[in-house]
């Protein structure tokens, strides 16, 4: 009987734990702070897991393009790797490893003395993992951020309920920097219900956030927007920013977010009645026919609209309402009328928490 022998390769050279550089380092600026993240790598360059975390260095250089590291901006600190018993499926079955990513990220605060008011100025960001000893394989990918200055978010933001919505009203003084060749700046403004689940997570707040609206940043002084999308009966928080936006040729165009304002709380309580009915008619149903007076008016375009009262009243009497439920259609025939009596009529409109309009212009009309 013959024995196979395994084939002896050549011996292969240790392992010098070198994380594999990450490839997507990502930069967004606000303000002038510039928020960094990746993912950890998990693996060495030549393929192997890593088992202990290093340092990582944060680069950043006003050259275009960083060859190495050079003297790092800062380190941040190594996370703790995790347990490779959570990476496997119970004993049951076949062992599987499952590789896990983890975020970190790291803050930038920009100098003042690099900011810039040209719109072809930027800085480059990258990265270098370390092993446990200190050693990298160098600089993951790289990143440019604008050096464009930012201005301060907007002044005196408040927001005010109203039957039309909740305006938001603030005050700003631009200075000339707003005037620069290929940037511009507008306002925005966002809302976010309160009393939701990512109370526990400032990331989840800005993500829930809603773009109620932009305006132009411009030579004015006082600035108004209204929200006319919100629900009735619901608090809301709004804030404020003012965005940059830098345009180059034949380059995409970059924005940025400024600093927020202090957040405004508002619940929009609805103690606001829809508009006046107006164009209310009355005409009698003629000789020969059972006697009634049918009013008819211009329909009243509240989404909230529930209905309408009508009321009657004769000379010398006050008005009484004549339905006895809300009347859903800008239409109402009087039954209850008798030959040799004048009637005069007007018309409220009602919405779906009962707030009720004033009553329209009064009309009348007599029965023969």
């Amino acid at each position: 009987m013959l024995a196979a022998c395994a084939t002896v390769g050549p011996p292969q050279p240790p392992s010098l734990w070198l994380p594999k550089p990450p490839n997507d380092l990502r930069a967004t600026r606000k303000g002038d702070r510039v928020i960094l993240t990746w993912t950890i790598p998990t693996v060495t360059t030549d393929r192997k897991t890593i088992r202990s975390q290093g340092p990582t260095r944060i680069c950043r250089s006003l050259e275009a393009k960083l060859t190495q590291c050079g003297v790092p901006l800062d380190e941040a600190a190594a996370q703790a790797t995790p347990n490779p018993s959570s990476t496997a499926s119970s004993a049951s079955g076949p062992t599987k490893s499952r590789k896990q990513k983890t975020a970190e990220s790291y803050t930038d605060t920009l100098p003042g003395s690099i900011l810039t008011d040209n719109a072809s100025g930027f800085i480059t960001y990258a990265i270098e993992a370390l092993n446990a000893d200190g050693r990298g394989a160098g600089v993951s990918n790289q990143v440019q951020v604008s050096l464009v200055r930012t201005l301060p978010p907007p002044e005196n933001f408040a927001a005010q309920v109203t039957g039309q919505g909740v305006v938001l009203s603030w005050t700003s003084d631009l200075p000339a920097a707003s005037s620069l060749p290929g940037v511009r700046y507008v306002y925005r403004v966002y809302r976010r219900p309160t009393g939701s689940q990512e109370k526990n997570s400032e990331e989840k707040n800005r993500d829930e956030k809603i773009l109620v609206g932009e305006v132009p940043a411009g030579s004015g002084h006082g600035f108004t927007l209204t929200d006319s999308s919100i629900e009735w009966e619901k608090t809301y928080e709004y804030r404020a920013e003012t965005v940059t936006v830098v345009t180059q040729e034949k380059q995409p165009e970059l924005q940025f977010d400024g600093d927020d304002t202090p957040e405004v709380q508002v619940f929009t309580h609805d103690v606001f009645p829809p508009a006046i009915p107006s164009g209310l008619q009355a005409v009698f149903s003629g000789p020969g026919q059972q006697t009634f007076i049918d009013l008819v008016w211009a329909p009243v375009t509240d989404v909230d609209l529930d209905g309408y009262n009508v009321y009657r009243h004769e000379e010398g009497a006050a008005a009484v309402k004549v339905n006895a439920a809300l009347v859903k259609t800008p239409a109402y025939r009087d039954m209850n009328v008798v030959s040799g009596k004048h009637y005069v009529y007007s018309v409220s409109a009602v919405d779906v928490r009962g707030n009720e309009s004033a009553r329209s212009e009064v009309v009348g009309e007599t029965v023969p």
